[in-house]
């Protein structure tokens, strides 16, 4: 790849940090709290998905 490419490409990800960082700053300390239960919510789908696919994987095998 070109060396002024590799640049500009490095310089536009140093932007969308800077630019970033203060919204991501404020979601942090701004945004929801977890409650009880939040997290077997979460789990409980991409355990099932993990599954599945693993019932796939045995099944072409």
């Amino acid at each position: 790849m070109n060396i002024w490419l590799q640049i500009a490409s490095a310089a536009i990800i140093v932007l969308m940090l800077v630019f970033l960082y203060p919204a991501t700053k404020n979601w942090l300390q701004n945004g929801p709290k977890a409650k009880r239960g939040d997290w077997q919510a979460a789990a409980i789908p991409l355990l099932l998905v993990v599954g599945f696919v693993i019932l796939l994987i045995m099944m072409v095998r």
